[in-house]
């Protein structure tokens, strides 16, 4: 049946115009109860479960459903769980569309009450059909809803109505459900007698009104890693002026929270402060004493230049929460028999929460999840409520699960419908596939990748050509051949964005069958590539360059290792070594060209665990070690990117998905300039190729590790590289490679962006057809914004698994003496740098109830004095490597100064006898993630 509604509505331009909805109303939608017979069967999907047993409810013994309304599950299943839950659950909602149950909006009738009205018809409806099943125990629907109005209606029609919290309650065999229930208000949960520490949030128009008349600014909140007291806003829009405000003071950060999008009010210039070099953990365990809160802001404030000062202001109310359940501990309380307890993200960006819980015993030591609800005004910290226990703390499992999590890493195992999608096996090469496509498979291809490495992209050749010159091929896996646009299988590859890898584990972007076989180009099997062929010169000067989809059989799997020790081999002449050697000779004449250009080479410490085989604990940690063939594969890996990227541009200008690496701001290098002026050396950094020249001059006979610890500092000046839509952006210049123009093109196992970039070269080509989203710069850029999010999330989350297997590797090995060197300089700290293992930390000189030692920070130099010792970036010292187990949620490397020696700082060399692993008594270093 159809029901239309006709109304006018006046236009911008002060026109009218016409409006008719329509709603199309169906008799055949079942109820989905189990046994129902009055529907006649017809059931879409699965059938209702009425409660289970072990969940009987005190209120109502018998069989029922529940019915909530859209408040209860927004406000409490949403808050539980990540963004995308609420599809799926309201994917599973049963509000029958039928003519029984339409409710139109009467008269002087607003939209929310006629929704409520709209579910208690429902509800109602549901409660009649039932009483015609023909059953000893009366199935009925239940109404949920913490609307105090809805329900009293909903009671004086004869519906059975609860609030979420009355009808928890009744479930007096799950007494500990009790503790999952959300605060209803923002203001809930007050703490008794509390008085007011925050100013009160504005309403959203009036901050909609201040952002547009320019008295606020609107960004997002980061919160600091080192500094819980201190945060920036990046502000939104086209604001050069001020791009980053600093927020500083419990009061001004307002009880925002990391990536909330916030108000903020710029202070008088008189009152700007210039960032803190104090590290600041909050340790405390009473949770509203303020008063020791002021004090501890205090040492934020030190005198500096007008120059180091930065735009400050403070939030003035939140636009939108960003909130997501969060990984951690429960701190519990002093207090005997007390349900009031703390609980401590894993994420030293998120404040402390607030919760209750009857479960505090069973919880102590466990790695659970807790969802915020609210923050009063006269709370220190939120309030929330316990979601899950994820297991005991420590455990490699637990410790994965909660990076994961933390990470927002998607990780669960893939759907039957995306698995639908995959070839059924056995598959092989069909004529079909063969269209389009050419046969490659007489050339001498080989592969090259780290060892164990199963999902292979990519393989190489060269040979000599008849007219004396090169053939050069690059063969990336033919992935987008599989995974055909719009279905399950391309959805789920394209949330995913990335495969992320684990030092134990890998998370794939795309289903085992795919990534280890059909797509892998393991040697000696048929399989399906998409090939960038270059005829060459022996100059490594391109003549010519041909994209084509094909068949290749690779002849080698080898290790990087293995395809050195064939170059270095001067007995072995074989085909596979003779196409090696060309293209390692090509290569060093490609890289040569690329660093006079201005591409940088930069450093970043990666290490490589060795696990036993049997318990699978990491047994030894050292720096990966790079060889020439590392270095081959990149050259020509780039090489086809910078081709592919040229190629899709000139096909689809407005629709290229490229990779830009923006050129960092002046200010970034500040720290490295200075540091290599401590070393009286000139860092110039007008340009890349500037910036790369006084890089490689930057050698010291007596300190030959000095080039590389100042590379590791340039790398931590650059910019994130990031994936955009060519016609969305002006600037595609990649800064640190030099180059004009690039992309992604050569990892599509383990990377979505490659996929795209698949598809557009295959359509510019004529290998396959477009399809409206590849053409649609809108919904590219929505694609950009996710890869580069999960890109990052995947960086972190590999970093943190490092952590932790650093930590159980320490742990096992006990005390260790290594050399180390100072990356950079706090006013109470020193980071530092221990080249055998890549590990870095921070060295804590000031301690809580302890005396604190005379310190002198210079921010020019920049150097820290301590007592009568002078602390410069990149000098040399010794320290004690543990693992300080006694506090379980920050499991931390701990590290003491041994060289120099400093009186009442330093431990003696070989005197260990005064450590105390398990107090806060020494030289703390926290490994950072």
């Amino acid at each position: 049946m159809l029901k239309s509604k006709t109304f006018l509505k006046k236009t911008r331009a002060g026109g009218v115009m016409k409006i008719v909805r329509e709603h199309y109303l169906r008799d055949d939608i079942g109820c989905g109860a189990a046994g129902c017979t009055a529907c006649g069967g017809a059931h879409e999907g699965p059938a209702l479960e009425p409660q289970p047993q072990d969940l009987a409810s005190s209120l109502c013994p018998q069989p029922h459903y529940l019915l909530p309304d859209t408040n209860v599950l927004l406000h409490q299943i949403v808050s539980a769980w990540r963004p995308g839950t609420w599809a799926s659950v309201a994917s599973s909602l049963r509000l029958p569309g039928s003519l029984e149950t339409y409710v139109e909006q009467e008269k002087g009738e607003n939209a929310n009450d006629r929704n409520d009205r709209a579910i208690r018809v429902a509800a109602k409806w549901y409660n009649e059909h039932l009483k015609k099943m023909s059953t000893d125990n009366q199935l009925q629907v239940i109404f949920i809803t913490n609307d105090r109005k809805n329900k009293e209606k909903a009671v004086e029609e004869g519906i059975p109505a609860f609030t979420c919290e009355e009808y928890v309650k009744s479930l007096t065999a799950n007494p500990e459900l009790i503790d999952r229930l959300a605060c209803l208000s923002e203001e809930g949960n007050e703490i008794e007698s509390g008085k007011i520490i925050f100013s009160e949030h504005l309403p959203l128009s009036k901050l909609q009104q201040g952002i547009k008349s320019g008295t606020y600014l609107q960004g997002t909140f980061r919160a600091s890693r080192e500094n819980y007291l201190e945060a920036t806003v990046w502000i939104h829009g086209d604001n050069e002026e001020n791009k980053e405000i600093i927020l500083q003071g419990l009061k001004h950060l307002n009880r925002a929270i990391h990536e909330d999008i916030v108000a903020v009010e710029l202070l008088p210039k008189s009152q700007w402060v210039a960032p803190s070099s104090v590290v600041l953990h909050d340790e405390g365990q009473n949770e509203d004493d303020v008063e020791k809160e002021e004090e501890r802001e205090q040492m934020l404030k030190t005198a500096v230049s007008e120059k180091m000062l930065k735009p400050t202001g403070r939030v003035v109310g939140i636009i939108k929460r960003n909130w997501r359940p969060y990984c951690g501990m429960l701190s519990k309380s002093d207090i005997k028999e007390s349900r009031r307890h703390l609980f401590t993200p894993a994420d030293k960006r998120i404040p402390r929460i607030r919760i209750e819980t009857r479960q505090a015993s069973t919880l102590e030591g466990r790695r659970i999840i807790v969802a915020i609800d609210g923050w009063p005004r006269n709370s220190r910290y939120p309030n929330g409520h316990f979601v899950k226990n994820l297991g005991d703390v420590g455990e490699k499992e637990t410790e994965t699960e909660v990076l994961l999590l933390e990470h927002d890493v998607p990780h669960q195992p893939f759907s039957q419908a995306v698995l639908s999608f995959l070839p059924k096996m056995p598959w092989s090469i069909t004529e079909k596939d063969m269209k389009n496509r050419e046969d490659l498979r007489h050339l001498c291809i080989c592969s090259v990748d780290p060892p164990g490495c199963t999902d292979i992209d990519d393989a190489l050749h060269c040979r000599e050509l008849e007219n004396g010159n090169l053939e050069v091929g690059v063969h990336i896996a033919d992935v987008s051949h599989f995974i055909r646009p719009g279905n399950a299988l391309d959805q789920e590859s394209a949330r995913r964005g990335t495969t992320v890898y684990l030092c134990e584990k890998r998370i794939d972007m795309v289903p085992e069958l795919l990534s280890s076989n059909l797509c892998s180009l393991k040697c000696d099997v048929d399989r399906l590539a998409f090939s960038c062929i270059w005829e060459m010169n022996h100059s490594a000067e391109i003549l010519k360059t041909k994209f084509t989809k094909s068949v290749i059989n690779s002849k080698a799997s080898l290790t990087y290792a293995e395809a050195q020790l064939r170059i270095d081999s001067a007995n072995i002449r074989d085909d596979i070594t003779t196409s090696l050697r060309g293209l390692n000779k090509l290569a060093k004449i490609l890289k040569k060209r690329r660093i006079e250009k201005g591409a940088l080479t930069l450093s970043s410490p990666e290490v490589r665990f060795h696990m036993d085989s049997e318990t699978h604990d990491p047994i030894d940690l050292q720096t990966k070690e790079l060889r020439e063939t590392n270095s081959m594969v990149e050259e020509f890996m780039l090489l086809a990117n910078i081709s592919v990227a040229k190629k899709i541009h000139e096909e689809f200008s407005e629709h290229a998905l490229l990779r830009k690496h923006p050129a960092p701001p002046p200010s970034n290098y500040e720290i490295l300039v200075k540091a290599a002026r401590s070393r009286n050396l000139e860092i110039k950094t007008d340009t890349a190729k500037s910036l790369a020249e006084s890089l490689d001059q930057a050698e010291s006979p007596t300190f030959p590790y000095l080039n590389t610890l100042l590379r590791i500092l340039a790398t931590r000046c650059m910019m994130q590289a990031v994936y955009f839509c060519s016609g969305m952006d002006n600037d595609f210049h990649h800064y640190g490679l030099a180059s004009p123009i690039y992309t992604h093109f050569t990892s599509p196992i383990r990377r979505y962006a490659d996929v795209i970039v698949h598809r557009l070269l295959a359509v510019a080509i004529g290998a396959d057809c477009t399809y409206p989203e590849l053409t649609d710069k809108h919904k590219l850029a929505d694609i950009c914004k996710n890869l580069n999010y999960r890109h990052k999330m995947a960086q972190y989350a590999q970093r943190a698994s490092v952590a932790f297997h650093t930590q159980l590797f320490f742990k096992s090995k006990g005390l260790v003496s290594e050399e180390a060197y100072i990356l950079f300089v706090r006013k109470n700290a020193i980071v530092v740098l221990i080249p055998k293992y890549g590990l870095e930390g921070t060295v804590f000189f000031e301690e809580k109830d302890k005396p604190n030692p005379r310190l002198i920070y210079d921010d020019e130099i920049p150097s820290l004095k301590i007592e009568d010792t002078v602390f410069h970036v990149f000098d040399k010292v010794k320290v004690k490597i543990m693992l300080d187990s006694s506090n379980l949620q920050h499991q931390k490397i701990l590290m003491s100064l041994v060289e120099p020696q400093i009186p009442g700082i330093s431990l003696p060399p070989d005197d260990i006898s005064n450590m105390n692993l398990n107090g806060p008594e020494k030289k703390k270093m926290k490994l950072e993630k």
